[in-house]
């Protein structure tokens, strides 16, 4: 991969934000005999190997909350994964009248055969996952009932916690309503290209669509932006601008459902529920690292904190889900916001006037404390003996190594 150098950053206290990044060449071959990526890259281009992206892949898993997706869409994103990821499905479709997740596991189980590649599933509404997070003093995420609550946040911290008993080092996500396999694996490499650029353990890569394509009177039109991210990002960087005194259109990426990070910082970022979720990562960021407030991790604020953001080649065709769904994704961003404890009176003014008449949207919802907490070991003991759809796909290969579950029982805690 041939990628921009970021031009420039925004500090935050510990934090650095930094400018979108643009692609130039997707592969850029590799490291043959005598060819040094050093020597190939310039000032403003930087040169990133197959084998050093693949080696990022090697060690991340990606997980994909699924609820309600068509199936063959689903299959075509599971095959953009780079192969040497280890994919986590997470579903939180119904079981009822038609069993749709019976459906997904099918698909899943079958895809991973076909390949010959490792996998985890499970339900989010299982019984036994509820059970196994309450084991792991993790009842945060249960409901009455003593299930996981619905909601895309509360699926990538059940995908989460499997990457981190997984003894992955990186997380990354990616939606199941991508109709094109080959964007899905831009974002993966786009995600191995920023943790590979990262100088800190703590660091996270967001990715921003080129476009959205839609149809427009019989043709394709390329839009830039969609309403909900134009909303979100315009007052993260209100925000930020209302602290330094400067202004700024920094954060490009602030409803990035696309995204990954080092384990290391997943494990201690709280976890908006719904739809939340990714607005809150900055957030939350912000609020531990920004100096704003006295930091629970001085190791954190010693090492920094990184975000880069990538800008895709490929267009982003996905599910169109109405009116409503953008609505809600807004009105969970601007929430996050509003109720931060770092939001400033200047801040929250000018939310009230853009939602003026709907200031009840602006609800507080209690983010779920970091997944640090949780004891994994009793939290797997429980799981892969209650959880009837936690499932460990393994290939039928002569290869050892391929042949181990991707999850064993941690010796501790």
């Amino acid at each position: 991969m041939r990628i921009e150098v970021p031009t420039a950053v925004e500090r935050f206290g510990a934090v650095r934000i930094f400018s979108m990044q643009h692609i130039f060449e997707l592969d850029s071959g590799s490291n043959l005999p005598g060819r040094d990526p050093q020597k190939e890259s310039i000032q403003t281009i930087r040169r990133i190997s197959n084998e050093v992206l693949n080696d990022i892949e090697k060690r991340m898993a990606i997980i994909v909350p699924c609820k309600q997706e068509r199936l063959k869409v689903m299959r075509g994103v599971l095959s953009g994964i780079p192969h040497d990821c280890l994919t986590i499905l997470v579903s939180n479709s119904s079981r009822k009248p038609v069993d749709r997740f019976r459906m997904e596991q099918d698909v899943f189980a079958q895809f991973c055969q076909f390949v010959q590649r490792s996998a985890v599933l499970v339900h989010q509404r299982d019984p036994g996952l509820g059970e196994a997070f309450a084991a792991g003093g993790y009842s945060d995420l249960l409901d009455e009932e003593g299930l996981v609550q619905h909601g895309k946040g509360e699926g990538m911290l059940i995908g989460m916690a499997l990457a981190k008993l997984s003894g992955k080092d990186f997380v990354g996500f990616v939606d199941a309503d991508n109709y094109v396999p080959g964007a899905v694996q831009e974002y993966i490499k786009d995600f191995a290209a920023g943790l590979h650029m990262a100088q800190t353990p703590y660091s996270m890569v967001r990715v921003s669509w080129n476009s959205k394509p839609k149809v427009s009177e019989s043709r394709l039109f390329f839009e830039r932006w969609g309403r909900a991210s134009e909303v979100t990002n315009r007052f993260l960087n209100l925000l930020l601008s209302d602290y330094t005194g400067f202004g700024t259109d920094i954060i490009r990426t602030g409803n990035s459902g696309e995204h990954a990070m080092t384990l290391r910082l997943g494990e201690l970022l709280s976890f908006a529920p719904h739809f939340g979720v990714e607005p809150y990562q900055y957030i939350n960021m912000l609020e531990m690292f920004g100096g704003v407030h006295a930091s629970p991790h001085p190791e954190v604020m010693e090492s920094g904190v990184e975000i880069y953001q990538i800008e895709t080649l490929n267009p982003h065709f996905h599910e169109d889900k109405g009116a409503d769904h953008v609505d809600s994704m807004s009105n969970s961003a601007l929430s996050t916001i509003y109720n931060s404890s770092i939001c400033t009176s200047g801040v929250k003014e000018a939310i009230r006037q853009h939602v003026k008449e709907n200031e009840d949207s602006l609800q507080s919802q209690r983010p779920y404390p970091p997944l640090k907490t949780l004891n994994v070991k009793e939290f797997f003991r429980v799981l892969s003996r209650s959880a009837a759809t936690f499932q460990q796909i393994r290939p039928v290969t002569g290869i050892p190594v391929l042949a181990a579950p991707p999850i064993v029982v941690p010796e501790s805690s």
